[in-house]
């Protein structure tokens, strides 16, 4: 399919446009730590880390990048499993694009061997990790936002324990 729609610069824009995109580490977890291993020629943006205390790490759900899960655009969420909703409602894996993202507190930056060691992310042993970016609660958060009514008895913050992934 090669539809081609207008954007509101009057630009053609192709739907199917590729992009390249290349991990700059893996999600390791063992015995109860996780980390995120970063490749050699990406470690000198390790550099700074440390003076921070949480990490945006943006994953590739690469165990839902399947043809049928990119066709997926309507889908019924595990924390309300009664409602039918489009992907872009939700954080489901199965999407277009499987892209996600977790802030995760630091550990530990270890810039010489290439170790981040975080808590608390909801990605699996061997996921490829696309992109990390500091946390910076000015552009990271919002001050007055609005959840669905059946999303209420969701806690405020993400929990220190993480979301029992081991």
């Amino acid at each position: 399919m090669n539809i081609q729609v207008g954007n509101k610069m009057g630009k053609t824009v192709r739907p199917r446009q590729s992009f390249q995109i290349h991990p700059v580490g893996f999600v390791r977890r063992s015995e109860g730590s996780t980390w995120i291993e970063i490749l050699p020629p990406f470690i000198p943006g390790l550099q700074g880390l440390a003076h921070y205390s949480h990490v945006v790490v943006i994953w590739w759900a690469n165990q839902n990048d399947t043809p049928d899960a990119r066709k997926t655009l309507v889908t019924h969420p595990p924390y309300t499993p009664e409602r039918e909703m489009g992907v872009f409602a939700t954080r489901s894996p199965s999407r277009p694009n499987p892209i996600s993202l977790t802030t995760c507190k630091i550990v530990s930056v270890d810039e010489v061997q290439g170790i981040l060691s975080i808590q608390s992310i909801d990605a699996l042993d061997n996921t490829p990790v696309i992109d990390i970016k500091a946390y910076f609660p000015t552009s990271d958060r919002v001050k007055d936002y609005h959840l669905p009514a059946w999303l209420s008895d969701w806690p405020e913050w993400f929990p220190p324990e993480g979301l029992g992934l081991g």
